[in-house]
């Protein structure tokens, strides 16, 4: 089936030093780009995580500190690959939770101004779960009737997550083939920051979604426990969850002085 899209979709994939999006940085990125008349673009690029390359995710996507030492840094490529997927709509296989929070850290990291949060977010991997319960490969099998060759190299990962996006839109009249609906339907969370530290209530209103204030509104906690600003900012957090906790402190102080 024929994506119905009203802008390009970028199906992307990292491969990276770990998992922790705050630690760990990308070593290759792939995309394919999916126009709305159905053309399409990819890419692949190595990058220098300017740290060594643990053995156990070597052992995973196979690239060393020896494939990337002449690769240059992502703060090099930053800004010529925020050109290609600003204005698209996301896509990945776990990408909500991972290579989206990733990719927002490395931007930040770098100093690119891209709200990634101005986008639509796909994630494969979400359908997938509330429909089969499986994993990448065999998610590949089940839709696509092949094996994933070259499995955690990023350029494969993503254009198997695209087959089968296709596939699924095939195989459930539920599934509407629309981004809007298939974001909203594959969305892990109501995030306010990508790592999920804040999501929005029923009513649009920041809630904190972590330790001893879960569940409490983040303005009200900002208003009455100053200290926690401070330790949210000092602390070992993702980059843009301290972003949003800045930008909601900065928004109550401007209302304070707008009375």
């Amino acid at each position: 089936m024929k994506l119905n899209l009203k802008t390009p979709l970028v199906f992307f994939d990292l491969e990276t030093t770990g998992t922790n999006i705050v630690s760990d940085r990308i070593v290759e990125i792939s995309y394919l780009k999916v126009f709305p008349n159905g053309d399409e673009e990819s890419k692949t690029r190595r990058i220098n995580p300017e740290m060594p390359i643990p053995p156990q995710a070597t052992e995973i996507h196979g690239i060393s500190d020896e494939d990337i030492k002449d690769a240059p840094p992502f703060k090099l490529i930053a800004k010529s690959l925020a050109t290609q997927i600003e204005g698209c709509d996301l896509a990945g296989f776990n990408s909500n939770r991972f290579d989206i929070p990733l990719l927002a850290e490395e931007f930040l990291r770098a100093e690119v101004d891209i709200d990634l949060m101005q986008n639509k977010f796909v994630d494969v991997q979400t359908i997938f779960h509330k429909k089969e319960q499986r994993t990448l490969s065999a998610a590949y099998k089940f839709y696509c009737e092949k094996n994933l060759e070259n499995a955690h190299t990023a350029e494969a990962d993503a254009k198997a997550t695209y087959e089968i996006l296709k596939s699924q839109l095939d195989r459930y009249s539920d599934l509407v083939n629309d981004v809007d609906f298939l974001s909203e339907y594959s969305a892990y969370n109501n995030n306010v920051d990508f790592a999920g530290r804040v999501i929005y209530n029923d009513k649009k209103q920041e809630v904190i979604n972590f330790g001893k204030y879960k569940g409490r509104l983040a303005e009200e906690v900002l208003r009455n426990d100053p200290g926690y600003y401070s330790w949210i900012i000092q602390g070992d957090f993702a980059l843009h969850t301290k972003k949003v906790f800045t930008n909601i402190n900065l928004r109550m102080g401007v209302n304070k002085c707008g009375r």
